[in-house]
């Protein structure tokens, strides 16, 4: 069996990618648990959500007497719509939230899977304080891009560690905001290059087991097949779609280990604690020698 992953260390570019997908085929049924206990409500109001609105779609759409389809904007802008957008920024912002929270419980007990109870002090705290930052941090690269591509490009892994800053470190919005910076400083390129292949594989990934529900909730909405099929179609579609949130947590692992990584390197606290480690394992073995 694999020795368990150890977060504090240095470690190259192929290493970051490998360690994730490590660590999740380690603790996959740990971190499946706190998914599904601290993402799922988030997830099934989301199903319902969309459900609704792409029912919604699909009856302005197939409507004899709108020869012009969805020519008003409260046939598409509805309150189910603003209801998706509300629950998947909830469930983004509890993806980041709970598995950070779980790789900080898994260090503090060196290297074991925490429960959903021991993870629940750490969501319930900082849940708010990411999701009010995250919108912030989300406005602040969106007008990155906007305004020029560059800029985007450049902010892009800053903020990418801005959520396992906060977390790990328990920082506030403006620590973060510089702490995440200051990590990049000389390591920008590498970080920058491991952040877009770790972003591409869970993006493959979800796009790759969502294809065929995508397909199944088009299918449901324009084609003309019967009104009870196409509805089941949608519902299917939707929830396989939602489903796969959980390749959401590549992403957050991955950069968590990029956040340590870059900290090792300007730091170096995690050979001081395995120093540290080694000094008290040192003196305990020499108290029993001298009782014995």
């Amino acid at each position: 069996m694999s020795e368990k992953i150890e977060f504090k260390k240095l470690r190259e570019f192929g290493e970051v990618i490998s360690d994730t997908v490590l660590f999740i085929k380690q603790n996959f049924k740990a971190l499946l648990k706190v998914f599904v206990y601290f993402c799922g409500f988030f997830i099934v109001a989301g199903i319902i959500a969309s459900v609704i609105q792409q029912l919604g779609l699909q009856g302005a759409a197939k409507d004899p007497g709108n020869p012009f389809k969805f020519t008003r904007l409260d046939e598409i802008f509805t309150v189910s719509y603003f209801m998706v957008i509300v629950f998947t920024l909830f469930t983004y912002t509890a993806i980041n939230v709970s598995i950070l929270s779980f790789i900080v419980l898994y260090i503090e007990k060196q290297r074991k899977a925490p429960s959903p109870e021991e993870v629940w002090a750490y969501f319930k705290y900082y849940f708010v304080r990411v999701f009010f930052s995250g919108l912030f941090i989300s406005v602040f690269v969106v007008i990155a891009f906007t305004f020029c591509l560059l800029p985007g490009i450049y902010v892009f892994p800053a903020m990418s560690l801005f959520s396992a800053v906060m977390v790990m470190e328990n920082g506030s919005f403006s620590y973060s905001f510089g702490r995440s910076f200051k990590l990049l400083k000389d390591q920008w390129w590498v970080t920058a290059g491991t952040i877009f292949v770790i972003w591409m594989i869970a993006y493959a990934s979800m796009s790759f087991a969502s294809l065929p529900a995508v397909f199944l909730t088009m299918a449901g909405t324009f084609m003309p097949v019967s009104n009870e099929w196409s509805k089941v179609m949608i519902v299917i579609g939707t929830i396989v779609q939602h489903l796969c949130y959980v390749f959401m947590m590549i992403p957050v692992i991955g950069c968590a280990l990029c956040y340590f990584n870059l900290a090792e390197r300007q730091e170096s606290t995690g050979l001081m604690d395995r120093i540290n480690q080694l000094g008290q394992k040192k003196d305990h073995l020499s108290g029993l020698e001298e009782e014995y």
